[in-house]
């Protein structure tokens, strides 16, 4: 398998977040290796759409968004969950895309003793999956292509008809048109 790279990054974010599903979520701890297939993302297109952070303007929480394609933006929701989001485009164009779901691979029953969960429940949702992977707030800013601790690489390819898309989950806040727009992606 091959680290997904600043070209795959550097491209359109709904492109991205289509050819994200498939590849391989990749997380060590202390030499214990947890992956799982990426299988939801959503899209988030910068100053233009509503629900993204980046939409008013930079903040120091947002300023990941800000910066080159291929890093982590990291935050916490509600106080307890944290979002793993990859930074897309060019640098100045604040966009990225949410993993909202993986189907486990490596390092189950790690992943279960972190979640406190088992099946459907352990990486059906974006906290979920953070939680499972130990993923929190200091990976905010890491470079997702550097290939050591934290990394996406190549995995399995489908093709589009396998993508089904729809809106976004939990944007209540941004404009109509924002909710309603079909920048979520998974597979069957």
């Amino acid at each position: 398998m091959t680290i997904l790279d600043h070209g795959f990054y550097k491209r359109r974010t709904i492109t991205v977040a289509q050819q994200l599903l498939g590849a391989m979520l990749v997380r060590d701890i202390n030499g214990n290796s947890l992956s799982g297939m990426i299988t939801e993302t959503e899209a988030y297109l910068g100053r233009d759409d509503s629900a993204c952070h980046a939409y008013r303007r930079r903040t120091p929480r947002n300023s990941v968004m800000f910066g080159p394609p291929g890093f982590a933006y990291v935050y916490l929701v509600y106080g307890i969950h944290h979002m793993l989001n990859i930074v897309t485009e060019k640098p100045g164009n604040p966009c990225a895309v949410l993993i909202r779901a993986f189907k486990p691979i490596n390092g189950l029953r790690q992943m279960e003793a972190m979640r406190g969960r088992k099946g459907r429940d352990l990486s059906n949702g974006p906290g979920k999956l953070c939680q499972a992977m130990a993923i929190d707030k200091s990976f905010n800013g890491w470079d997702v292509k550097q290939g050591r601790t934290l990394w996406i690489e190549s995995f399995q390819r489908f093709p589009a008809n396998a993508i089904q898309a729809g809106p976004r989950i939990g944007i209540d806040y941004a404009d109509p048109a924002d909710r309603e727009a079909p920048l979520r992606f998974w597979l069957e």
